[in-house]
């Protein structure tokens, strides 16, 4: 069976969703690998590194032309399926449950998709979670970005000139992203406070060093291994309980996103304006409306002196170790749907239809 590979066509993308050493990996298992030309140069992976393990570089036209399965990571666009017909197997983020259009697209050319961001949170398809794996990345980035906006350092410093305080950074949202934000905060020297709906987060967050801010001894409970969307009511004492680690706080990271639907706006414009000033906010939810009143996606707000930037810290800013993890989460869920490099089509089974979108340009899931 062939696949291919393609190159990321959305702006500002570096990654590659198959690495040189995966395409290793699957070739040795029997599959033939077509990648497009350059699909890895953004990710200091040269043609001549796919060629020298046995893959072979293509043209964009024959990689759709003779591959079965089509990998890449962003969403297949119009471009892409003028080229895509019925025998075709995508493989990709669709976020199928915001995007009903692109998927009557897929189905109307008879193809099959998987969503690659529909993976089931259960424990058996850890290895193929592919938002978890870069979730991670953009939990990292965040206070490395953080730190570089921000005009404090974060460690303790004693010196002859002065002792320095260490810097404070809140962080919103115990899922992966915020368990590596406080990691590498923590690893950075800075005073760590984490909040979270979920109870069960408490423990996670205070194992990595963070102190936790809950609202009460209950909580909210998740949904799919994702929070839920909290109550108005809950989510206004959750602001009233964070308010004097927020107004103190030098960093603040938000990670809070519920899948498919608007991220839940936890700071308000009025507690911006009571923020330290020269303080920033990393929003990592900006692109399905922010965490923050006043984000706004791929822009940096002033407000009142706190500085708000809106972004996914899209792993692509450390392309070469995102396409490698991003890479293994392919490999493993190909190892799964496949057997002698044949698909099994176990549709009843929990990873392949959680992930199965469209099934020979049927729609199974909306």
């Amino acid at each position: 069976m062939k696949i291919g590979v393609l190159k990321e066509t959305k702006k500002g993308e570096k990654r590659v969703a198959i690495s040189p050493n995966i395409a290793k990996q699957l070739i040795a298992k029997g599959f033939e690998i077509l990648i497009e030309e350059d699909a890895g140069s953004s990710s200091s992976f040269k043609n001549s590194d796919y060629t020298a393990i046995g893959a072979i570089v293509e043209k964009r036209g024959v990689v759709f032309k003779d591959s079965t399965i089509l990998i890449k990571i962003n969403p297949f666009d119009g471009e892409d399926l003028k080229l895509v017909d019925k025998g075709h197997i995508l493989m990709s983020q669709l976020y199928h449950k915001s995007n009903a259009e692109l998927i009557e697209a897929i189905a109307a050319t008879g193809a099959t998709a998987f969503s690659m961001d529909a993976m089931p949170r259960i424990s058996r398809a850890q290895d193929m979670d592919v938002l978890s794996s870069q979730s991670n990345l953009a939990g990292y980035k965040a206070v490395i970005k953080g730190a570089y906006e921000m005009t404090k350092v974060f460690p303790l410093m004693m010196t002859a000139a002065g002792t320095i305080t260490p810097s404070r950074v809140l962080i919103y949202g115990i899922g992966v992203a915020g368990l590596q934000a406080i990691a590498t905060a923590k690893r950075l020297g800075a005073i760590v406070e984490a909040t979270d709906i979920r109870l069960e987060t408490k423990e996670q967050a205070e194992s990595l060093g963070a102190k936790f801010i809950t609202v009460d001894n209950e909580g909210e409970e998740s949904e799919g291994g994702y929070a839920k969307e909290a109550s108005e009511d809950y989510a206004q004492k959750q602001r009233e309980a964070v308010n004097k680690s927020l107004f103190n706080a030098d960093l603040v990271i938000t990670t809070a996103m519920v899948p498919g639907r608007k991220s839940p706006v936890l700071i308000s414009k009025e507690q911006v304006k009571q923020m330290k000033n020269g303080a920033v906010i990393i929003d990592l939810a900006a692109a399905q409306g922010g965490n923050c009143e006043v984000s706004k996606m791929n822009k940096t707000v002033i407000e009142n002196g706190v500085k708000v930037i809106g972004t996914t810290i899209a792993p692509e800013s450390v392309s070469t170790n995102a396409s490698d993890m991003y890479s293994k989460n392919m490999y493993n869920f190909l190892m799964h749907l496949t057997e002698d490099n044949k698909f099994k089509w176990e549709l009843e089974e929990e990873i392949t239809d959680g992930t199965l979108i469209v099934h020979e340009g049927k729609i199974r899931k909306n």
